[in-house]
């Protein structure tokens, strides 16, 4: 049973725990015969937008939030819903690089208008000293669309021997184009970027719609933050689509004056928080789930540590000899709780799905028989999931006997 948490002005802890994973799609059950398109627009309505990451260790991050919900579906369902004809999503800059949902595209076009303000070092650089290259690259892509990076780069002078995260001239100024919302990303090939103009990409229904004025964009954003977040502190709601200044402040007391958002007290929480007017508290979630590293329900690390008392920290940039626990560390969430904390990979020459590392939560230490249990069932889905053939037995970290013998069984 769910009910209202709008006769409240104060919440416990679990309140607001339940309150958030709820928010964010966790206290649904998965369905349990044939995911479709319907099951994904039901995810992104709770998550409002999928992350993109490069980081391909086990899986795409914008793939694996939509598995920890609805659990195995088809990948073409994200494909189709961002690169077809129907384009229900559109990449640009919203926590990140992100799919986000198409009618959010007129609340984007100030951050595309202000692109001066927001791109990176290299892409301004290009747009003010090259101005030449930008504006031939835009004819090219118009000429050829879609058209990638690598392509158009083949018949542009090179600044630097490598493609990619060491970015050429070329790319940077596809970037500030793609920044600036003069080209859109029309598909991907193995990850890499096409291009084409918005005008072939996006809807006409929603690339026409006068864009927001700067001030009202940040309203309908920070309410799509509070709708995801259920509960949030002001820095959270900001963090969600990465907004900042006076026009988020602004847009947070508007929420609040017109009710959509109230301003409450969590137990516990040192900061004031808001509660959005949808938000609902389950009286139990029954979760089962591995959170990505880019999984919206853990992006805020000081969020998750208020939650869950779960501290949690990315560590693929740490050195292999100064890691805590691992390269690419998953949280498991169980029932309403984090209760272990999985590094997995994806060996998909030897189709196998290989764990480095388990390390169980010591406040659940008395619950391990069923942690594993159902741990291992989580692991044989999404090993299944990924078309891979069989699950190593965990190499180190305080549970891996236990699961190495779960999994046995």
């Amino acid at each position: 049973m769910i009910q209202s948490a709008q006769a409240t002005d104060k919440l416990t802890a679990d309140q607001a725990r339940r309150i958030a994973l709820a928010a964010q799609g966790m206290a649904t059950p998965r369905p349990s015969g044939k995911r479709d398109a319907r099951h994904l627009r039901r995810v992104l309505a709770h998550t409002q937008l999928l992350q993109i990451d490069s980081v391909y260790v086990l899986e795409r991050a914008h793939y694996m939030p939509v598995f920890s919900r609805i659990g195995p579906y088809p990948h073409q369902l994200v494909n189709n819903a961002a690169y077809s004809g129907r384009r229900e999503l559109f990449e640009y800059w919203g926590h990140a690089a992100s799919l986000l949902p198409v009618e959010l595209y007129p609340a984007l076009r100030w951050r595309m208008d202000a692109a001066h303000e927001h791109a990176w070092a290299g892409m301004k650089r290009i747009a003010e000293e090259n101005p030449g290259l930008v504006d031939r690259l835009r004819a090219e892509v118009a000429e050829r669309g879609p058209v990638s990076a690598r392509q158009l780069e083949e018949e542009q002078p090179r600044t630097r021997d490598n493609w990619g995260w060491n970015w050429s001239d070329t790319k940077q100024a596809l970037e500030w184009l793609f920044q600036a919302g003069q080209v859109s990303v029309a598909t991907r090939v193995n990850f890499e970027r096409f291009y084409d103009l918005p005008e072939r990409v996006i809807p006409a229904k929603h690339l026409d719609a006068p864009a927001l004025p700067a001030e009202e964009a940040h309203r309908v954003l920070l309410e799509h933050s509070g709708r995801a977040l259920g509960v949030a502190t002001d820095a959270e709601l900001r963090d969600y689509f990465r907004l900042s200044g006076p026009r988020a402040k602004a847009g947070i007391e508007a929420l609040v004056e017109e009710g959509t958002l109230t301003k409450v007290t969590v137990e516990g929480w040192d900061k004031p928080a808001y509660l959005h007017a949808e938000a609902r508290i389950p009286r139990r979630v029954d979760a089962r789930a591995l959170l990505s590293p880019f999984d919206p329900l853990v992006w805020h690390r000081d969020r998750t540590m208020r939650l869950w008392n779960f501290h949690y920290r990315i560590e693929i940039y740490v050195p292999a000899a100064k890691r805590v626990h691992g390269y690419y560390v998953l949280p498991f969430l169980l029932g309403e709780h984090l209760v272990a904390r999985v590094d997995l990979k994806a060996d998909r020459a030897r189709r196998a799905l290989v764990i480095p590392a388990v390390w169980l939560e010591a406040a659940h230490g008395e619950r391990v028989d069923h942690i594993v249990g159902e741990l291992a069932a989580e692991l044989r889905s999404l090993a299944s999931w990924l078309g891979l053939d069989t699950i190593e037995a965990p190499q180190a970290g305080d549970l891996a006997p236990a699961l190495t013998r779960a999994l046995a069984a």
